[in-house]
């Protein structure tokens, strides 16, 4: 895929968040609006308020008082971004914006906790409950410290080591379900909530923290974690979201968490014992949620919708694996190609879903911008090292 192209669509995304300093929508801030009080508390009225304005077709925040808010994940992808930027370019500007990014995501913590951790900045409720604003969850947490540990590795200043190793104190001190094969991490502190995306993320954290400072603890519920979702990955190379059965379902971009987690793991580590698994779940990936055009699938078993937290991570992901798959770096550009004509507006936005007919454009900004930013930043390195 042409580089000039590449460095055009990073650019014009990165401005459109720069320009609107950091905020923007996202797809589960629908109980900030000013109808809420006509669910009178109710979790299912919650729930049908939040998806009515999310799953609308036309963005109707503005007529319903839902404003952009500042997202710390949003955060956590554009100092990411950043420093693979700067990584490849030496562009001290990128530099100077992913310091800025952490620095306000370190002020941003939730209070009052064991250590480092973030969540959204709006109630979300859930099949599982509702989680109030500034819940913490391993999701968040652990992308975010996937950031200061990126780093820590481009920029060398022990403080970022330091941060993501307060991450990993609140991590060990999550809820966890212990079985006979893993232990899995609760999603959230506030219940036990096992969903293999956020466990594999947090063991990724822990093991990517180890590798810098050796802490057994980190390495133990590491691999507890990974051992956990193994044991638990379906024949054809597949993961349930979680294994309670409202979780049944498979999908694109929580697939490529998984393996990005799991690599993370085995490359910190040097821990081959899931080499198999982590071969049969990316080849799975690889295999199921792309058309040939470069097209992502949301779910393993219809194309619609169309998603761009898929195409972004299938990016990330593929980018991730180029050197173990030739054909990886392919798939990337291929996605990248396809993404790039088809969801990415005139102001430099990513739309946020494709439908049948019609397509969603309402400009999220982690679920969007920030997601590929860091992925299209993350294939141009990918390509300037196998030049």
């Amino acid at each position: 895929m042409d580089q000039a192209r590449l460095e055009r669509s990073a650019a014009r995304v990165r401005n459109w968040v720069e320009a609107r300093d950091y905020k923007g929508y996202d797809p589960g801030d629908g109980l900030t609006s000013f109808l809420r009080p006509l669910t009178f508390g109710n979790i299912f009225a919650e729930r049908v308020l939040q998806q009515a304005i999310w799953k609308a077709p036309v963005n109707v925040r503005p007529l319903v008082g839902v404003r952009p808010l500042e997202s710390t994940k949003g955060r956590g992808f554009m100092a990411w971004g950043y420093l693979l930027e700067f990584a490849r370019t030496g562009n001290t500007e990128a530099r100077d914006r992913a310091i800025a990014c952490l620095r306000w995501l370190d002020a941003a913590r939730v209070p009052g906790q064991v250590g480092h951790c973030w969540g959204n900045h709006f109630d979300f409720t859930t099949r599982s409950g509702r989680m109030l604003a500034h819940t913490p969850t391993i999701v968040w947490s652990g992308l975010i410290g996937q950031a200061f540990l990126e780093a820590y590795e481009r920029l060398g200043d022990a403080w970022y080591l330091d941060i993501a190793e307060s991450i990993c104190r609140w991590v060990l001190a999550l809820p966890k379900e212990k079985t006979t094969t893993g232990t899995c991490l609760s999603y959230t502190a506030v219940f036990q909530n096992s969903v293999h995306n956020s466990n594999l993320l947090g063991a990724g954290l822990l093991a990517r923290t180890w590798k810098h400072r050796q802490r057994p603890e980190y390495l133990e519920a590491a691999r507890e974690a990974v051992l956990y979702s193994c044991s638990r990955q379906r024949d054809d190379g597949s993961w349930w979201y979680g294994e309670d059965p409202k979780y049944h379902w498979i999908d694109n971009f929580h697939t490529a968490y998984n393996l990005d987690s799991l690599k993370r793991y085995q490359d910190s580590t040097s821990d081959g014992s899931f080499r198999s698994q982590i071969k049969r779940g990316y080849e799975y990936f690889r295999n199921t949620f792309f058309e040939a055009s470069g097209r992502p699938r949301y779910y393993h078993d219809r194309p619609y919708p169309i998603d761009i937290q898929c195409a972004s991570q299938a990016i990330d992901t593929f980018s991730l694996y180029a050197e173990e798959d030739p054909i990886a770096l392919d798939h990337a550009e291929r996605v990248a190609a396809w993404t790039l004509a088809e969801m990415q507006g005139s102001d430099g936005h990513f739309y946020y879903r494709q439908y049948p007919l019609l397509t969603a454009r309402t400009p999220y900004f982690h679920w969007g911008q920030s997601t590929m930013f860091k992925a299209l930043t993350h294939l141009l390195l990918v390509k300037a090292c196998t030049r």
